[in-house]
């Protein structure tokens, strides 16, 4: 469960500073706006699947939301993003980096270490049969 928290955590910071920027004057803008008041929507609830809900696919979520979201701020950083340049300063900047690798990282140790879909993890009926 240690490990879902840090996720949540990772995923809710993103979505928070991402919620603060959208107030600070990037909701103004076209389709970067509205991408970072779903990035913060989905902060929340993926936050929240990862701690009330015991399955596989709010890890997954979280290793998605934090790459997506790490590499859209790279490319915006790099060549642009729909008329969006940004740069790799600033403390908004540093912690939504900083907790999408946290996102990618922890969600996809949850993703391992539960993995519901791995041989040594199989039901006793199933390794009873095998074993016949």
């Amino acid at each position: 469960m240690t490990l879902r928290v840090i996720a949540a955590a990772g995923v809710l910071i993103s979505g928070l500073v991402h919620l603060k920027l959208w107030f600070d004057g990037f909701g103004g803008i076209p389709v970067i706006g509205p991408a970072f008041m779903l990035n913060a929507v989905a902060g929340v609830v993926i936050a929240a699947l990862l701690v009330l809900w015991r399955h596989w696919a709010p890890s997954l979520l979280a290793v998605g939301f934090g790459a997506s979201t790490l590499g859209a701020f790279i490319i915006s950083a790099t060549v642009g993003l729909f008329g969006v340049h940004e740069v790799w300063t600033g403390a908004a900047v540093l912690t939504a980096a900083a907790s999408e690798v946290v996102a990618i990282v922890a969600g996809a140790l949850v993703l391992h270490s539960e993995h519901p879909w791995r041989s040594d993890r199989q039901q006793p009926e199933v390794r009873r049969a095998q074993a016949r």
